[in-house]
């Protein structure tokens, strides 16, 4: 008999929430996290705009020594794994080394984190200074903190996690493919614990450049931050960068209730595919993304009229959103109009690998509270948009089933669901 798998803790940091309950609370109130950029000069840039998290201190969560030992991104998912440990009650007491080792089987316990490029502000900094003064004036540990798989491997050290420590890098598709991993971790009976999620810090010059001469980020509404990231809207014109991360605390089913654990929801499936097709562009027939969101009801042993909430990679490009509003049409027919739709990167931005953790907390968040999360600045549908994507209102109602869809560079398509926990 196949494992059940439960979410017993939640951490999220974003644009719009340093916790999980602050994040709650924005998406029911439809607020953006997107303003003016800050952590470096854009006068030379067309965009000038992203999704930042707002009075970000590490040291609320970790030793501020440790934490300048690691690259923003690291420090979002420890802070975010911690979150979630001590949501879960397994986070456990500090020991003299500042570290707090978990409270499950060390070597039972595993940690899968998504991340999509690492440490570009590190790789930033280093190069200037190995251009500008040469090689022995690079930071020591240039290579160690702008590396991806740094996430999971500073949690595994400051939490004493002795299992299987992995990174799943799938682009945007990251975190969502992480949690799953994480799922087939535990069904295998590998771990009884895993720590998943996804972590991305961005919002630095060589990321943005790059995005930006790829023509794919909001240029149109830099005087409005809050307006531009639009999903699903006619004059929508590119995605609005952000940072983030957001991990969840996954357990047996049998572990979680030995341990007398407070269990949110169940994980009940998840699938993925490639589409096979550009580097950057998702297939426009949409088939290999319905193909994944096919692959997960069915891992959930559900039929597609059993979601009620879906939420959309929804990333506000010219092509993603008319290709994800075919996919879902072909994979749910006329219950496509019937369920509900969102893009919370209307509110976040686009978190990149952080995205699927933080996106997937928001699916559970809306069964726990019974809501669903707006798609804020819904002012102008594309016609070829025509499903309901909740416009910029929450709605509310009970709900038993949602999911969420990851869609990456090269073509990477991730998708999760989660069901209302019942024994």
């Amino acid at each position: 008999m196949e494992r059940k798998v439960v979410v017993t803790g939640m951490g999220a940091i974003c644009p719009i929430g340093n916790t999980v309950e602050e994040f709650c609370a924005s998406l029911k109130a439809g607020k953006s996290g997107i303003g003016p950029i800050t952590q470096f000069d854009t006068t030379d840039f067309d965009v000038t705009i992203a999704g930042e998290i707002k009075d970000f201190d590490p040291g609320l969560w970790m030793d501020k020594k440790e934490a300048r030992k690691m690259a923003r991104f690291t420090q979002l998912a420890v802070v975010a794994a911690a979150q979630a440990l001590t949501d879960a009650g397994l986070m456990g007491e500090a020991n003299t080394e500042g570290k707090r080792p978990v409270k499950s089987n060390p070597d039972r316990t595993g940690i899968v984190m998504g991340n999509g490029i690492g440490g570009f502000e590190i790789v930033t900094e280093s190069y200037k200074k190995l251009f500008d003064a040469g090689p022995k004036r690079m930071l020591p540990l240039t290579v160690p903190m702008m590396i991806p798989n740094e996430a999971a491997g500073n949690i595994s050290m400051m939490f004493g996690i002795k299992g299987p420590a992995f990174t799943q890098v799938t682009a945007c598709a990251s975190g969502t493919d992480a949690l799953g991993q994480a799922l087939d971790m535990i069904r295998a009976g590998r771990c009884d614990v895993v720590i998943a999620g996804g972590t991305e810090s961005t919002v630095v010059a060589f990321a943005v450049g790059g995005f930006q001469m790829l023509k794919a980020l909001s240029t149109k509404r830099c005087n409005e931050p809050t307006k531009a990231s639009r999903p699903f809207d006619a004059d929508r014109d590119g995605f609005v960068i952000a940072e983030g991360s957001g991990v969840l605390v996954l357990e047996s089913e049998e572990h979680a209730k030995a341990r007398g654990a407070k269990i949110v929801a169940e994980f009940a499936g998840y699938g993925a595919t490639a589409d096979a097709y550009h580097i950057t562009a998702p297939d426009p027939t949409g088939t290999s993304g319905a193909n994944a969101v096919k692959l997960a009801i069915a891992d959930a042993s559900l039929k597609p009229e059993d979601i009620q909430y879906y939420n959309a990679h929804g990333t506000s490009t010219e092509i993603n959103d008319p290709t994800e509003t075919k996919m879902l049409k072909m994979v749910f027919g006329d219950h496509a109009y019937k369920m509900k739709v969102s893009s919370t990167k209307s509110m976040t931005g686009h978190c990149v690998a952080g995205g699927g953790g933080i996106e997937a907390i928001a699916c559970i968040l809306a069964i726990r509270d019974g809501f669903y999360p707006p798609t804020i600045n819904l002012d102008n549908p594309d016609p070829e948009c025509d499903l309901d994507y909740v416009p910029n209102k929450a709605q509310y109602g009970e709900i038993n089933v949602a999911a969420s869809g990851s869609l990456g560079f090269g073509g990477h398509n991730g998708v999760v669901v989660f069901r209302k926990y019942r024994e």
